[in-house]
């Protein structure tokens, strides 16, 4: 599932390619991720253009010049697609055609990615529930959180109505290079434990948006090269296990993230 790293690369992806550019057609080969009517959607869209772009993690808002925001939820497998032919790429959702022939397409697989329109950012956040974007996030509101909350640490990284953008790779590799174990209780961490997971939390993010997403191209001491069971921890002698956490698939190494009783 796309993170908030990845989402950040589609951002600058539409920055690139589709600002300022006269909104002639919007079309919908298929309906099922839309979350407004489709005359709703036009209404908002046709003879507009997109003058800019906002992230709030997982979710990508695009804001056109009368003001509306459409708004992306990527599920599993949502992407977009700009081109300039005329083939309409397989399971396109959205299509956005622009005054100089070229399209927007949004692409969803496994048709669990969203499309809203909302009027801003932050009616949309409180609308659901939806927590701070997690490279927003200071220091001293990462300990409000930890102090507010109890339970395992790896189901609060990834809860999205206390921090906006991690999932379930993320929250693992975050975990991993803090050396906390993913059912570490938050009420068993210390002050230090805490700190930890903050900067690693911004470094982690970081690398990954400067990579584009390409977890090959990580540093060598992450557990992303490394994220199957029995394999090789890429910084000591242990071998990955993997274990369910809030039923997730969640891997760590035993020896380097020991479980505080």
């Amino acid at each position: 599932m796309p993170e908030l790293p990845e989402i950040a690369n589609f951002k600058t992806f539409l920055e690139e390619t589709v600002l300022n550019k006269e909104i002639v057609e919007v079309e919908f080969p298929e309906t099922k991720l839309l979350q407004a009517p489709q005359s709703d959607f036009k209404k908002a869209l046709l003879n507009k253009k997109f003058k800019g772009s906002k992230q709030l993690g997982k979710y990508l808002f695009l804001e056109t010049n009368s003001n509306k925001n459409l708004v992306f939820h990527f599920g599993m497998t949502g992407k977009f697609e700009y081109f300039q032919h005329n083939e309409t790429p397989k399971h396109t959702h959205l299509l956005i055609t622009f005054k100089d022939h070229s399209h927007l397409a949004f692409v969803c697989v496994r048709k669990l990615g969203k499309i809203y329109l909302a009027e801003g950012v932050e009616g949309f956040q409180e609308e659901h529930s939806l927590g701070k974007h997690a490279l927003d996030i200071t220091d001293k509101e990462f300990r409000e959180i930890l102090q507010k909350k109890r339970g395992g640490m790896k189901s609060l990284l990834t809860d999205q109505h206390l921090i906006s953008g991690i999932g379930n790779v993320y929250a693992d590799e975050i975990l991993f290079q803090s050396r906390v174990h993913p059912k570490t209780k938050v009420e068993k961490l210390s002050e230090k434990d805490g700190d930890k997971i903050f900067q690693k939390m911004n470094v982690v993010l970081k690398t990954a948006i400067k990579k584009e997403g390409e977890r090959s191209e990580f540093p060598s001491n992450y557990l992303s090269h490394s994220r199957k069971e029995g394999a090789s921890c890429p910084n000591c002698s242990g071998k990955i296990k993997m274990i369910k956490v809030s039923g997730r698939s969640t891997y760590f190494c035993p020896e380097c993230q020991k479980e505080k009783s």
